[in-house]
């Protein structure tokens, strides 16, 4: 395969490397914290981001067995397809396309991700639009007793945004969170990009073999 990494992705990393200023990530909160910089050109993100213990090895490990990465809206489904395609092809569902019309008192993404969750407990689940997703989301955790692989919970804007982090916040999940109103699908894609290349990379394979 060709590489993972682009000449224009690196030179954009050397940049980041050189202006991002003193952190305190690991080497691979630093990989994810990075590639989230490089999709939106904030390095407020550097001070946004939070990961819970072990999230990052339990991304890694999920990604390596196959499991399902489940997607919030189709933007961060299209986000992720072709790095996914390319490395390891989990299966890789968008929450919104599993309803076509929501029920009522419900977006279609948050009526998806409850399908979504029924059927695939243990996912890879990447929330990067709908908050009212990522709150049903946590809602049917506390009352099951299996738990996602890893959340990443990313959603943007102003209505119920903060809250749902904060609820997030408060799960016993494995998750990587971006804390505050910003978020976007662009961030949440990245952010598991940046996981599929690690678990890539701990797979035994080297960036010129993908």
């Amino acid at each position: 395969m060709t590489s993972l990494f682009h000449p224009i992705l690196l030179e954009s990393f050397a940049t980041i490397d050189r202006e991002i200023g003193p952190h305190s990530f690991d080497d691979r909160e630093y990989a994810i914290v990075r590639r989230a910089i490089h999709a939106t050109a904030d390095f407020e993100f550097k001070e946004a981001i939070r990961f819970s213990p072990g999230a990052i090895a339990s991304g890694i490990d999920a990604l390596r067995r196959g499991t399902p990465a489940i997607a919030d809206v189709t933007m961060v489904k299209q986000g992720v397809a072709g790095l996914l395609g390319k490395t390891f092809n989990n299966p890789l569902l968008a929450a919104v396309d599993r309803c076509q019309q929501a029920p009522p008192g419900k977006t279609r993404t948050e009526a998806g991700i409850l399908e979504c969750f029924a059927e695939h407990p243990e996912g890879i689940f990447v929330i990067g639009n709908a908050p009212t997703a990522l709150l049903a989301l946590c809602d049917a955790i506390q009352r099951s007793d299996r738990r996602p692989a890893l959340i990443v919970g990313a959603p943007v804007g102003f209505v119920s945004v903060v809250e749902s982090k904060q609820v997030l916040a408060e799960t016993d999940v494995p998750q990587i969170r971006i804390d505050g109103r910003k978020g976007g699908s662009p961030v949440a894609a990245a952010i598991l990009n940046a996981l599929i290349v690690l678990a890539w990379q701990n797979n035994g394979q080297t960036d010129d073999d993908a």
